[in-house]
């Protein structure tokens, strides 16, 4: 048993809106199973409907260690539409998909961005980032949305898979084209309803370029950090406050230079959530980046005191000991995700083994004494699975087996939980409240399909939750557990491969619990002796995660 996981970067609320629309190729072993559920629901889905997949994988998690072809994806689809998404790098689109997109040879290129051509000018249909994403997630916008209430089905049912992998809490970090307050509708009736899964804190992300300000000065006026309750509450701003501030994480391409105008801008917002008293969060990849973010922080704190008002930046790959150090003087946090899990390989052939090797310096923030808290960046970027996190984080590798970190950044099992549960707390305010299973602590917490301390480091990663409690309540349950599992949620539309495949893993629905019950369960397991760090400030009296009930 463990307390319930906390992901303190992820994007439940627009992921929600889209999952039962979405092919999830997280965690599929390889490219042949990957085009064979390409096939499969490309036959399943009816016009004018597209089938996407929309990132959370790598072609290094591919037995083949490869992408799909276009040729590959147009024969499996001639005449469906199908969006293929890679992190934020590149998307794939058959020749459907061009079709029903309107991109032709007299498209113009998007700035920072490439229509892929051939010798004739046509689009092939690959669309790259050169880094900027805003042509990934715009074309991806064309595609037909569901209606409000198969959005309702569909968040339940994204809810449900994060609750399968023991996630009781979310800080949800806004997003392109998710816009306040009409793209939370969605997940405010469900929280009308009684009907939410997981506790979320949200943030809300700037949707104007240029116009950053007039969002935020109106968004100061409609809504305050901490309104809601504990299942529902508004946590803020970011984590993109200005899109001159963008310095996107493509490691295919190089590092991308901020132009001039950033600071005046950031500084114009920044110091507007300031005096409101509005914690935020700021989109950081780089250190080039974060140093010129930090002299504007500094200079709205000298003019308008920080006064212990949370901030933080999120990702941080290439943060230096030096401005470390500043974060810290200015009372900021860093919130890591598993990006490196997903984009290693691309890391390490830019930039070289050994600046790979504390990117991010995890353990050097920790050892500064910087609030540290974990999280997945999912569902484009990153898998929404937090036990490929943990995994990254205990072994430092990626997902297709490439060792990034030496030991001195890896974390022990109890350090890298710790991040997933009372570290993530900081981040929405609520550190004292949830993150440990102590009396005063809300009742979130996940008995696991086999003992994460115990097991083998490569079966972290297959770990999931077979029961789930949010507020003492079962969310989510199987094996033995499963006469305690809420009633089954119907699957709209009737197309959506939800019903089909579970979501991580390929795991196809009918049968998915009994698989379960086969496996030992941690309850009747022994594990190996625990680190003593930190195991009484997560555990209280229980003393361990052994404690059955």
């Amino acid at each position: 048993m463990i307390p319930g996981l906390n992901d303190s970067h992820t994007h439940l609320i627009r992921g929600g809106l889209n999952f039962d629309m979405e092919l999830r190729w997280d965690g599929v072993p390889s490219l042949a199973d990957a085009l064979r559920m390409l096939r499969e629901q490309v036959r399943r889905t009816p016009p004018p409907q597209w089938v996407r997949v929309v990132g959370g994988w790598s072609e290094f998690q591919f037995a083949e260690r490869r992408m799909p072809t276009l040729e590959e994806i147009n024969a499996a689809a001639p005449d469906t539409p199908v969006f293929i998404l890679h992190l934020y790098d590149r998307a794939l689109l058959n020749r459907a998909a061009l079709r029903a997109v309107g991109y032709t040879k007299d498209t113009p290129d998007p700035l920072g961005a490439e229509i892929e051509r051939d010798k004739q000018g046509n689009p092939t249909g690959v669309l790259i980032a050169r880094p900027n994403a805003m042509i990934l997630y715009s074309t991806l916008a064309k595609g037909p949305k569901l209606g409000f209430e198969d959005q309702l089905n569909s968040t339940r049912h994204f809810m449900r898979e994060l609750n399968r992998f023991g996630r009781t809490s979310i800080i949800d970090a806004g997003g392109g084209y998710q816009n306040y307050p009409q793209d939370y509708q969605v997940i405010e009736e469900l929280h009308r309803r009684s009907q939410l899964t997981l506790r979320i804190a949200y943030n809300l992300f700037t949707q104007h370029p240029k116009q950053e300000y007039q969002d935020f000065a109106a968004w100061v006026t409609m809504t305050q950090p901490g309104k809601g309750d504990d299942f529902y509450r508004m946590n803020g701003a970011g984590e993109m406050l200005v899109y001159s501030a963008s310095d996107f994480e493509d490691f295919l391409e190089p590092r991308p230079e901020l132009g001039s105008s950033m600071e005046e801008e950031l500084y114009k917002v920044v110091r507007l959530l300031v005096e409101h008293r509005w914690p935020y969060r700021l989109h950081a990849t780089y250190d080039e980046s974060i140093d010129r973010f930090l002299t504007v922080f500094e200079r709205v704190n000298r003019d308008v005191p920080y006064g212990g008002l949370r901030w933080f930046f999120d990702h941080a790959e290439t943060v230096t000991p030096r401005n470390l150090e500043r974060i810290k003087l200015l009372g900021g946090g860093i919130a890591i995700q598993h990006r490196m899990a997903f984009q290693g390989e691309y890391f390490v052939k830019r930039y070289g083994v050994k600046a790979a090797e504390e990117a991010p310096p995890i353990r050097r923030m920790m050892g500064m004494g910087i609030p540290v808290g974990a999280g997945t960046d999912a569902t484009r970027v990153a898998s929404y699975n937090p036990f490929v996190s943990l995994y990254w984080l205990v072994t430092g590798k990626t997902v297709g087996g490439t060792s990034l970190y030496p030991e001195f950044n890896r974390m022990s099992r109890i350090e890298a939980l710790r991040l997933y549960t009372l570290g993530s707390s900081w981040f929405s305010g609520e550190d004292g409240k949830k993150g440990a299973i102590v009396p005063g602590h809300l009742a979130d917490l996940a008995v696991l399909s086999e003992d994460y301390f115990s097991v083998p480091q490569e079966r972290i990663k297959q770990l999931e939750s077979v029961l789930t409690l949010v507020g003492g309540k079962p969310v989510y349950s199987t094996a033995e557990f499963e006469h305690l599992d809420p009633p089954p949620l119907p699957v709209s539309p009737d197309w959506s491969p939800v019903k089909l495949y579970r979501g991580y893993g390929n795991k196809v629905v009918q049968g998915a619990s009994s698989a379960l019950a086969h496996r030992s369960h941690p309850l009747a397991s022994s594990h190996g002796a625990h680190t003593a760090w930190g195991e009484q400030e997560l555990w209280g009296p229980l003393g361990c995660d052994c404690f059955g009930f």
